[in-house]
């Protein structure tokens, strides 16, 4: 989809996965169930003659498909998605680094993260929807490398694959060293490859619910 922004055409990128009944996201979590509360035959009793409208419902937990994390996640004291910023998860410059394995503070050497979405690029997001995408050897941040984000000043850090973190142990450093600084993490990204390393612009922009950590995204980039 193209669209034309302060006289230049844009180009948007979507970084979502599709929600579907039943998909796994995590291994562990349950699956979202979607259905019908009121479908368009029933609706017929509350509508003039020719009128119809269906609501839908979906039972989730909040972490299913593409979402976003606050603070809130993994601090009890954290503010959460009712207090999410909007410079934080809105029109960000994005910054995309190419990663796999343990993506240490070395691959930031050199390079400005102040006020970017620094979305890393593992391409794990071409096993979405196989087991292989919930192993336990998928690319990650390592502490160090979250560190060196939150000294450099990101705004967002984000990747395409099944955590941030490596869930080889239960420990989760970069989730611990990125939220407690207030720099929120998506995760489940696709289609990182379709963007420039630099030059476009990041949306992840989740409801504003109050007493809510987690919830989904419709994530896109704006390339010019």
């Amino acid at each position: 989809m193209n669209r034309v922004c302060d006289d230049r055409l844009m180009r948007l990128v979507d970084l979502s996965h599709v929600i579907d009944d039943g998909m796994v996201t995590y291994p562990g979590l349950p699956g979202p169930e979607i259905s019908a509360h009121l479908g368009f035959d029933e609706s017929h009793e509350h509508y003039s003659a020719g009128t119809e409208f269906a609501i839908g419902r979906i039972d989730m937990v909040a972490n299913t498909g593409t979402y976003l994390d606050t603070p809130a996640h993994r601090f009890r004291a954290g503010h959460d998605l009712h207090q999410l910023p909007l410079d934080r998860c809105a029109m960000l410059p994005a910054l995309v680094v190419e990663g796999g394995g343990a993506i240490g503070a070395e691959e930031f050497d050199g390079v400005t993260v102040e006020g970017c979405a620094v979305l890393l690029r593992t391409g794990w997001d071409r096993h979405w929807g196989t087991a292989r995408y919930g192993e336990s050897d998928h690319p990650h941040l390592t502490g160090a490398g979250a560190r060196s984000l939150v000294a450099g000043g990101a705004a967002l850090v984000g990747i395409d694959a099944v955590n941030i973190d490596d869930t080889s142990t239960g420990e989760r450093p970069a989730h611990t060293v990125l939220l407690e600084a207030g720099t929120p993490v998506v995760e489940h990204l696709t289609g990182l490859d379709a963007l420039p390393a630099t030059g476009a612009h990041f949306t992840a922009v989740p409801p504003r619910i109050r007493g809510l950590a987690t919830f989904p995204v419709r994530a896109f980039a704006a390339v010019p």
